[in-house]
């Protein structure tokens, strides 16, 4: 059985910087949980944090990061310290997700492969319904005025429209 992962979109703008994701859980073709929460605030408040994949291994990868952050102070080193050990160590190059981290200044997509990717346009999303939830943030980015707030929101809600493994119990945070 395949678990099919929540979508996760994350928007910079005018110093802000929103997360947003779904609720869904599947397992194969049956939706098991709506109410899943995978945006969340780490390091006492300073970074928003979503992952995708695997619950346990997105929460291990949270908290590992999380202790790369406390370390080192600083987003982007944290981001890589964490992506070299990912890539590196034995036990955790078998973790099965994607994260997102951001504070308003920077934003980055870490994966099991090494990858630190900071996106050109401040929008980062992950997940089933991460291409959907990217499209969405970028035209509304683009086309509105909306705060980033806003955009994650009816990103992950046009998302959900598309993709059937996103729902529309939708969980956003916020920085600052």
């Amino acid at each position: 059985m395949k678990i099919r992962s929540t979508t996760i979109v994350a928007v910079r703008r005018d110093g802000a910087l929103a997360m947003a994701g779904d609720g869904q859980v599947t397992i194969d073709k049956t939706v098991v949980k709506h109410h899943a929460r995978k945006v969340r605030r780490i390091a006492s408040g300073t970074v928003l944090a979503g992952f995708a994949g695997s619950a346990a291994d997105g929460i291990a990868l949270l908290e590992k990061f999380e202790g790369k952050y406390a370390e080192f102070k600083d987003l982007t080193r944290a981001s890589v310290e964490l992506a070299k050990d990912w890539r590196q160590d034995r036990v955790l190059r078998r973790l099965e997700a994607l994260l997102v981290v951001g504070t308003p200044e920077h934003l980055f997509i870490l994966s099991g492969n090494g990858d630190v990717i900071e996106p050109d346009e401040g929008i980062a999303a992950i997940g089933s319904g991460g291409p959907y939830a990217q499209a969405a943030a970028a035209a509304l980015l683009r086309n509105t005025s909306l705060p980033a707030a806003d955009i994650a929101r009816a990103a992950i809600g046009i998302a959900g429209e598309i993709c059937i493994y996103t729902n529309a119990d939708i969980t956003v945070e916020v920085l600052p």
